[in-house]
C-alpha cells in the first residue's frame, strides 16, 4: 500500500474509535458517556464487548500503519521521527486493551502505554520547525497537548467527580484531533513535494 494512502489513516482512526464508542453505547442502552468510562463498553459479558474490541483492534492496526507512513515521510523530509514513533505506544495499548477487556487485570496494564501519547505533540513542538512545511505545527501541537492533558483530570476524583467519562474523553478527543492534523499536514507537504518535483521535471 502506498505511503500516501496510509497517511489518510489519521482521519480513519478517530472515525472508527468514536463510531465504535457511540454504537456500543447505543447497544448497551443505559450507558452514559459523561459518567462512565470507555472501557466499560468492552467489558466481559456486555452486549457490546465484541463490537467494541473489534473496533479497538482496527484502530490499533491502522495506527501502526499510520506511524509507519509518518516515519517514512519524516525520514524523507529530514524531520525528527520521535514524535511519530510515540504513536506505536498507542497502537500496542489500544490493541492490548481490546484483547484483555475489563475486568481482567491486564486491561489496566495494557492501557497505560497510551498515556505516553501526550509526548507526540509535545516532542513535535520542540523538534519540528515551522519551516518544514507543516502548517501551524507549533500552534496545533500545543492545542492538542492541552486537550489531551485535560484527560488526566480522571486521576483527580475531586474535580468533576461525577463526570469521569467526560474527563477521559478529553484525552481521546486530543489524540483524535492530533491524528487528523498529522494526516492533513503530512498529506499537504507530500502534495507540495510532488508538485515541486513535477515542476522541476
Amino acid at each position: 500500500m502506498k505511503t500516501k494512502n496510509l497517511l489518510y489513516a489519521g482521519y480513519y482512526i478517530p472515525v472508527v474509535f468514536w463510531g465504535t464508542t457511540i454504537i456500543s453505547g447505543l447497544i448497551l442502552g443505559d450507558y452514559n458517556h459523561l459518567t462512565r468510562l470507555v472501557s466499560e463498553l468492552g467489558a466481559i459479558g456486555t452486549a457490546s464487548q465484541y463490537l467494541f474490541s473489534t473496533g479497538l483492534i482496527i484502530c490499533g492496526i491502522l495506527s501502526a500503519l499510520f506511524a509507519k507512513a509518518l516515519y517514512k515521510e519524516c525520514k524523507d523530509s529530514g524531520r525528527s521521527v520521535f514524535p511519530v514513533l510515540i504513536i506505536l505506544f498507542y497502537s500496542v495499548s489500544i490493541t492490548g486493551a481490546a484483547v484483555f477487556p475489563l475486568p481482567l487485570r491486564l486491561h489496566l496494564y495494557m492501557g497505560m502505554p497510551s498515556i505516553l501519547l501526550v509526548l507526540s505533540p509535545l516532542l513535535s513542538f520542540f523538534l519540528w520547525k515551522d519551516k518544514t512545511g507543516l502548517p501551524a505545527v507549533k500552534q496545533l501541537s500545543l492545542v492538542c497537548l492541552a486537550i489531551m492533558l485535560l484527560g488526566f483530570l480522571v486521576y483527580f476524583p475531586d474535580i468533576l467527580s461525577n463526570y469521569s467519562g467526560l474527563k477521559q474523553r478529553f484525552f481521546h478527543l486530543g489524540w483524535s484531533v492530533w491524528f487528523a492534523y498529522l494526516s492533513y499536514g503530512f498529506l499537504k507537504t507530500a502534495e507540495n513535494k510532488y508538485n515541486s518535483d513535477f515542476v522541476l521535471k
